[in-house]
């Protein structure tokens, strides 16, 4: 008879879930998006909440049923080749491109520059990305219970600060959320807007990158069937989805009010630390501060961890974990002080390319017992999502490239014949068609 988990083991598990995908990255966003969205917050905010909570759920619950042994096992039934470069992007995204510099310099945007004079700002970013990866490096290098530390202590204390912002946000808000001004992109498709801004949180690319720890976690504690380890996955990843769907709602909600009092910034970071300090004054700014910096601390010793642990594995034979530890934090410390908006600016044509093609690869993972994992429906339905989500990416990049004219034939032709893709959901049928032909010439064989 299989064992069952008790409740305690599922608020465990529920408690990681939560400590894996929420980081202090995760504020930024529905921050930003509350300010553009105005008085359509409610609408951004549920579209925003789908792939910022329901995506990553459903990636760790695709490893888990699909009975893989990680990210690498799950792309390589697509072809060997495009599970090493599904996941080395994927990696590098979450990692030392992306990701991983986010936490330098949202630790920097929220607790610091508001404090250091404007013609100072881009010294000040230097210094602390040097000390704040440094410091990075050495628990990297050296792994200890400072997780375990800042998971059990500063984590809690960072949610406890958090609430009391949230209530006091509340209960004396800023301004009316039906007076505030709605930006021109969330005017007339606010889900869909919404939708594609939980992309950033890049939380269902790391769904599929840290699912086998919550399905290695479950399988420790002596649970082997794939039904009962997608069912605990679910009862314990409810009280991540509600906790983490709270504070998104919450965020959203003060970034709209907060339109009353401050314009809408650059970025969710600087957003967060005027709304901290408006509530608290200096002292809350500074304690906001030294618990973002220990928590990005924390979120940035794991990035580092996993994507040294995942290369050396793949590639055994040519650095050694240190190497990869040493070269990752070196890259990420680089990038970071290129600033946060511009990271996120350069974040937004790579995740539009890597969101539909992880979303493809969760329901393939989720279906495939039903699929019984033949090769040619993984094929099909990724080349599919692959044509619109390549154009997807040039529809996101800068300017001086989106406007070269071949580029531009491409994007018009796209935008004329398939439905939502000016929605960025163009490869929502192309990934059913793609299924559905799978399915045809599986049957056929």
């Amino acid at each position: 008879m299989e064992k069952r988990l008790s409740l305690t083991s599922n608020i465990i598990i529920g408690s990681m879930l939560f400590g894996l995908f929420f980081g202090a990255g995760n504020l930024i966003f529905p921050v930003h998006m509350g300010q553009q969205a105005g008085s359509n917050v409610f609408l951004a905010s549920i579209g925003f909440l789908t792939t910022a909570i329901g995506l990553p759920f459903l990636g760790v619950m695709a490893i888990g049923v699909s009975k893989s042994n990680g990210l690498f096992d799950l792309a390589s039934r697509v072809h060997p080749i495009y599970g090493y470069i599904m996941t080395i992007l994927l990696y590098f995204t979450i990692g030392p491109f992306f990701a991983l510099p986010r936490t330098g310099t949202v630790s920097f945007e929220i607790g610091f520059a508001p404090y250091i004079p404007e013609e100072y700002v881009s010294f000040g970013l230097l210094l602390f990305t040097i000390l704040f990866f440094t410091a990075a490096l050495f628990f990297s290098l050296r792994p200890n219970k400072i997780l375990v530390w800042v998971g059990k202590i500063l984590n809690p204390l960072f949610l406890i600060f958090l609430a009391f912002l949230v209530v006091a946000g509340t209960i004396h808000p800023m301004g009316n959320i039906s007076d505030s001004l709605v930006h021109a992109s969330y005017e007339t498709t606010p889900f869909f807007k919404g939708f594609t801004e939980g992309y950033n949180t890049m939380d269902a690319l790391a769904s599929l990158a840290f699912g086998i720890i919550v399905v290695q976690t479950i399988k420790d504690l002596g649970i082997t069937e794939p039904k009962y380890i997608a069912k605990y996955t679910i009862k314990a990843g409810f009280i991540s989805i509600v906790l983490m769907g709270l504070i998104y709602s919450s965020l959203s909600y003060l970034g709209a009010t907060s339109v009353a009092k401050f314009d809408v910034s650059a970025n969710g970071g600087i957003a967060l630390a005027q709304i901290a300090n408006y509530y608290f004054g200096s002292f809350g700014s500074i304690l906001l501060a030294l618990i973002v910096t220990v928590a990005c601390l924390k979120t940035a010793i794991g990035l580092i961890t996993a994507c040294s642990e995942t290369f050396h594995n793949m590639f055994p034979n040519f650095l050694n974990y240190k190497l990869y530890v040493i070269i990752f934090t070196i890259i990420a410390c680089l990038i970071a002080n290129i600033g946060l908006t511009q990271i996120i600016a350069l974040s937004i044509p790579v995740l539009m390319f890597l969101y539909p093609l992880a979303i493809a690869l969760i329901i393939l993972g989720l279906l495939s017992s039903f699929i019984e994992n033949k090769k040619i429906i993984y094929l099909s339905t990724t080349l599919c999502t692959l044509l619109v989500s390549i154009v997807d990416g040039l529809n996101a990049m800068p300017d001086s490239i989106k406007n070269q004219e071949f580029i531009q034939k491409i994007i018009e032709f796209y935008n004329n014949n398939l439905p939502f893709f000016d929605l960025g959901m163009g490869w929502v049928i192309p990934m059913l068609l793609g299924l559905c032909i799978g399915l045809i010439l599986s049957n056929k064989k």
